[in-house]
């Protein structure tokens, strides 16, 4: 009966319409973006506000049910996937943007704002939110700081944690917690808020954000580059860090076996013929598009005659800009070709990638013989994505599981550089972090969440 009468307190407190039980719980509720889980929960609710989702977590906290936070469920790793017989709290009307304050360079934004949202309404008074990821068209700004999301930009602009100067948020027991100080220097005391981004909703349900913002780059500068090797990818990387003086925000990189499986797949004429070990997506953008497109290929020219950059193609348009992208961002349509395929997100130091490329063939070539291997990932901050299309499943997924963790930890290597832990890399995340360390965080959940109530079974082992 007490649970009983806890689930008709959630159905009245956000209302019928926003309340959701047995059949009437749609399938976005019940699984992940790639349906490798699902769940069942006793009740999805969807709060308006701050002060909702505290009465929710009130609720829930009196009668010991499970919560799990839903942004726009672009999670790779299962972080946003419920309880069976809980709840999940998706923050998909909490949508406002707030402000814009121009002259302290700042957005506040709740948590379920689309991120091409919140970069748009920056980007109409001439401002950057310089996050920018894929799945910018659903991705929510919550979730990209419960993960704290990386992407494109992230040498430059840094990650997520970079971005945020002020948070909101509900803890286990309901209590709210504010810290919006637009400033860039608060230096009172814990940073309680550091904590919060990057836990995966096991800590508080973020509700709104401050988040710092740049002037928008006026000029673009992008090309395409063939290299022989990733020792040649890194002294091209420094050429350019140095010679555009902090303009260069993209270095992506892409191994020859994506790049020619992904062109093919989306039907697309390759921009160079594919003759190349690795190829760079490298962009830099700036504020003067004459004298920046000068020093962008000038630059260029000369690790050209250096003999680093074997080939080159630049973007002399918007659309030739947008047709380069499209091999490294369109990937939903090229990917499902490879059912049943598994996807790492992994990152190292720059001088250790060639030996785990190299490791993470071998090891895939002798676990599953004649499996597809695609690399490819933000080779400015040393994250590799590896999706592996396996034609075993199950069976394989685990296979190539410990064969890419493996190769992560010999290089030293961190076997999540932006997706999370969630549920599925809980078993590995010993090969990245300590016993001590683990301790660690496991007190830092007990100090937030003793009774274990928020997004239980995540990010932990």
């Amino acid at each position: 009966m007490q649970r009983a009468a806890a689930l008709a307190a959630l159905t009245e407190l956000v209302g019928p319409s926003h309340a959701f039980v047995a059949s009437d719980i749609d399938e976005r509720y019940r699984t992940d973006l790639h349906r490798k889980a699902q769940c069942a929960p006793a009740i999805v609710v969807r709060p308006a506000d701050t002060a909702q989702v505290s009465a929710v977590m009130r609720i829930a906290s009196a009668v010991g049910l499970k919560v799990t936070a839903l942004g726009g469920g672009t999670g790779l790793v299962g972080g946003g996937v419920g309880e069976d017989g809980g709840i999940v709290l998706s923050l998909e009307r909490l949508a406002n943007i707030v402000e814009i304050d121009a002259q302290s360079m700042t957005m506040t934004v709740d948590a379920g704002v689309i991120v091409e949202a919140a970069q748009a309404a920056a980007d109409a008074q001439g401002l950057l939110l310089p996050l920018d990821l894929g799945a910018r068209g659903s991705a929510t700004i919550g979730g990209t700081i419960a993960t704290n999301a990386g992407g494109t930009r992230v040498l430059r602009w840094g990650t997520m944690r970079d971005m945020v100067l002020g948070l909101e948020a509900v803890l286990a027991d309901g209590t709210i917690v504010s810290s919006m100080v637009k400033s860039l220097k608060d230096n009172a005391g814990y940073d309680w808020k550091q904590l919060l981004i990057g836990s995966e909703g096991t800590l508080g349900i973020v509700t709104r954000a401050l988040l710092r913002l740049r002037i928008a780059p006026r000029s673009s500068q992008t090309a395409l580059l063939a290299a022989d090797s990733v020792d040649d990818v890194a002294r091209i990387l420094r050429a350019l860090e140095a010679r555009l003086a902090g303009r260069l925000s993209s270095f992506e990189l892409m191994w020859r076996d994506f790049y020619t499986f992904v062109t093919v797949a989306q039907g697309r004429a390759l921009p160079m013929p594919a003759d190349y070990p690795i190829y760079i997506l490298a962009e830099a953008l700036g504020d003067s598009e004459g004298a920046d497109s000068d020093i962008f290929n000038a630059a260029l020219h000369e690790l050209i005659e250096q003999g680093l950059v074997r080939d080159a193609v630049i973007a002399q348009s918007a659309r030739q800009r947008s047709d380069l992208w499209a091999i490294r961002d369109d990937l939903l349509e090229p990917m499902a070709q490879l059912k049943p395929r598994c996807s790492f997100d992994v990152s190292m130091a720059l001088s250790d990638m060639a030996r785990f490329v190299d490791l993470v063939r071998a090891g895939l070539a002798e676990a599953l013989p004649g499996a597809t291997v695609l690399l490819y990932g933000h080779g400015g901050d040393g994250n590799l994505h590896v999706t592996v299309g396996t034609n075993r499943f199950a069976e394989g997924e685990k296979l190539a599981s410990g064969v890419v963790y493996a190769a992560t930890r010999a290089v030293g290597g961190s076997i999540s550089a932006e997706h999370g832990i969630g549920r599925y890399k809980r078993a590995y995340i010993g090969f990245t972090r300590s016993p001590e360390e683990l301790a660690l965080m496991r007190a830092i959940k007990a100090a937030f969440d003793p009774a274990d109530i928020l997004n239980p079974g995540k990010v932990l082992p």
